[in-house]
């Protein structure tokens, strides 16, 4: 209960202090001004509560042939644990290229961290990388607000966005799974996914979008098509219903009751009720007494 309560506070420095707070860290630190220590790598692990799962090979390998020839420029940013080892904070990439570069030391800076504080700065670090998609983006403002009750404004302000561009983001988490699959691959642009956040069939349109390498104007053009003939066939639908007219589903029974019986059906049934008639036209008295011998055996 009380680690709930705390989520929701949001930390006690707030947002804003907590950004600043790692930020001053990591800067000093490459400036020198920071307390920074040389760790033997294999004392070094990652957060297992790391939200970001997924770290794209070529990246790792780029970002380990610049280790191997300048090494770790920045330090990592870690917390103690009891048993002497280092859990990372901030700098899991490093940690894993540095890995691949064959290194057996790495430069930290050690700081207090709650398991909280963790959590929020590997979000917060996540969001603040260069080649996060969309979708990542919006998923970590997400959790920033469910786990930690921040408000889109104090995001905007501690983050340095706009709160349209948050807001905007947020959205695009409304589109289905794979439309966003799409998004994440690249296939759509996130121009692309705002643009489909209103249509009532996205995945449709955005399969139309990735065949044909439509524009984000061509996209708004799309949907808003969509739109207006949607509207038109409620229309429709509700002026047919004004008007007594059958849907295409009782006009197929009655061809189907026809076709069986030999003679016209006509089937009509109260809209909203579960009850209706049927009425049998016959031509003459021997497709009545056929008719009889059908219902009754007589």
């Amino acid at each position: 209960m009380a680690d709930k309560q705390d989520r929701k506070r949001g930390l006690g420095r707030g947002l804003s202090a907590l950004m600043a707070d790692v930020t001053e860290t990591e800067t000093s630190a490459a400036l020198g001004g920071a307390v920074e220590q040389i760790i033997p790598i294999e004392r070094i692990s990652p957060n297992p509560e790391q939200p970001r799962k997924r770290f794209e090979q070529g990246d790792l390998d780029d970002l380990a042939a610049s280790i191997k020839e300048k090494g770790v420029i920045q330090p990592l940013i870690v917390r103690s644990r009891d048993d002497g080892t280092f859990e990372i904070v901030a700098g899991e990439r490093r940690w894993r290229a540095a890995q691949m570069a064959k290194l057996h030391e790495l430069p930290v800076v050690v700081r207090s961290f709650t398991d909280v504080e963790v959590l929020e700065v590997a979000i917060i670090e996540n969001i603040q990388r260069a080649d996060l998609n969309s979708v990542e983006e919006a998923a970590g403002y997400r959790q920033l607000m469910d786990k930690f009750g921040h408000t889109q404004e104090k995001m905007a302000e501690a983050l340095g966005k706009s709160r349209s561009h948050i807001a905007n983001l947020l959205r695009l988490l409304n589109l289905p799974e794979p439309v966003l699959d799409m998004l994440r691959s690249g296939d759509l642009s996130a121009g692309h996914a705002r643009a489909l956040v209103p249509a009532e069939d996205p995945l449709k349109l955005a399969s139309q979008i990735v065949k044909g390498g439509l524009s984000v104007r061509a996209t708004e053009a799309l949907v808003k098509k969509e739109q207006t003939s949607s509207s038109e066939n409620i229309f429709k639908k509700e002026s047919a219903k004004a008007k007594g007219e059958k849907d295409a589903d009782t006009k197929a029974l009655e061809s189907d009751l026809s076709a069986s019986l030999g003679m016209k059906v006509d089937l009509n049934h109260k809209p909203g009720q579960e009850s209706g008639q049927i009425t049998v036209h016959y031509k003459s008295l021997d497709d009545l007494d056929e008719l009889c011998r059908m219902l009754g055996g007589v």
